[in-house]
């Protein structure tokens, strides 16, 4: 592939193909807003003192929460392009603390064009890192890319 600027369409992405987001620093703002869209005020996340006294010996981020935050590092590469997200599996290895920098290095390991929509469906397995280089989550993403902006007179075949 040619070095080209985001969004990638369909056709830009290839088997193989490897990428690597930019980090992004967890903050406390980040689990306090994200507690407040969900609901979820799990004294895990939420209160220090209950925290402090767990196997983390502190607060850590919601595991859904760095799933979102990896996914939006993962984005701006298919801003425009994304006719839907159909799938998207999880699996959590180490927590994220306060403070932590996270960020996404990301393959294509599955292609298939749709009969129905002018693109077709990409399989990503994103590895979610942290300033260590561990890596704190594995997410695959199965995303119906276009071959063009997803619009009406692109997204659809004639």
């Amino acid at each position: 592939m040619s070095l080209k600027l985001p969004p990638y369409t369909f056709d830009d992405f290839q088997i193989g193909m490897k990428m690597r987001s930019q980090g992004l620093t967890v903050t406390e703002t980040h689990i306090i807003q994200f507690s407040g869209l969900t609901g979820d005020y799990n004294p895990l996340h939420v209160d220090d003192v209950f925290a402090k006294e767990t196997i983390f010996e502190g607060r850590v981020a919601h595991g859904l929460l760095i799933q979102a935050l990896a996914v939006g590092l993962f984005a701006p590469l298919v801003a425009g392009t994304t006719i839907a997200l159909i799938e998207v599996s999880s699996k959590f290895l180490r927590p994220v603390k306060i403070g932590d920098t996270i960020y996404v290095e990301s393959e294509v390991v599955d292609k298939k064009p749709s009969e129905k929509y002018n693109g077709g469906i990409i399989t990503f397995r994103h590895e979610v890192k942290n300033q260590r280089g561990e890596t704190v989550a594995t997410i695959e993403t199965k995303l119906l890319i276009a071959r063009g902006l997803a619009i009406r007179k692109n997204a659809l075949k004639a």
